[in-house]
């Protein structure tokens, strides 16, 4: 096991130990099957992004859902994205001073973005995530669709991945096994210091099957 961190940026001021959990644990229930598995070019969505972060990181442990797991030589994922966070952060070695959370269905996350997020928390963050603006106006509603407010669109980013993370401030995060749609909102709910970077608009997430052919057209251009 490598216990140096080399970069192929300066972006990193000291030496880290840094992993990065890939996160393809879920059922595909809004996609309609399990997206993780189509294939983009020649390799499947989980393929490229974990591709990206074995290039980015020391090591690399992929969660799928646990009747794949002895299939893809991975980690068995929970019944809910934390859960299979929580099962993949279990894997990660003790010695890792960073680590990266990345949704699998982000198959276009550049190394640029994991060197910020990695540098941000080098330099002293909690965790960082990359984010970019947000382009619509948001509306608070109630559930009979009544709005209730209307946030300043200035002070709203749309959140992704790859989010890094100070390893023992994730794993004091994760010991309540509390739920949250990402790891950041653990971080906050514990009081520790969120930051948020530039993201990419081409680090698109693949929800719905027109985001999978916006990537397989994407990436076909590169």
């Amino acid at each position: 096991m490598t216990q140096v961190t080399v970069l192929p940026s300066e972006a990193v001021p000291h030496v880290e130990t840094v992993w990065t959990v890939v996160v393809g644990g879920g059922n595909g229930q809004r996609f309609g099957k399990q997206k993780q598995y189509e294939l983009i070019g020649d390799r499947r969505v989980i393929d490229h992004s974990k591709a990206v972060a074995e290039q980015m990181s020391d090591g690399v442990v992929v969660v799928v859902p646990a009747s794949d797991a002895v299939a893809e030589r991975a980690i068995a994922g929970g019944n809910s994205r934390s859960a299979s966070v929580r099962a993949g952060l279990a894997a990660v070695p003790d010695d890792a001073t960073i680590v990266c959370v990345h949704d699998a269905a982000r198959p276009l996350a550049s190394p640029a973005v994991y060197e910020r997020v990695i540098a941000a928390v080098a330099a002293g963050a909690d965790a960082a995530v990359p984010g970019i603006p947000v382009a619509d106006t948001i509306k608070v509603v109630e559930a009979n669709g009544t709005v209730v407010a209307t946030p300043d669109r200035s002070t709203l980013v749309a959140v992704q991945t790859p989010q890094a993370f100070r390893a023992s401030v994730l794993r004091a995060a994760h010991a309540g096994g509390g739920d949250a749609t990402d790891d950041a909102a653990l971080i906050e709910q514990a009081g520790g210091t969120v930051v948020v970077v530039e993201g990419d608009h081409l680090n698109r997430k693949i929800t719905l099957p027109d985001d999978l052919e916006w990537a397989r057209r994407e990436m076909g251009e590169r």
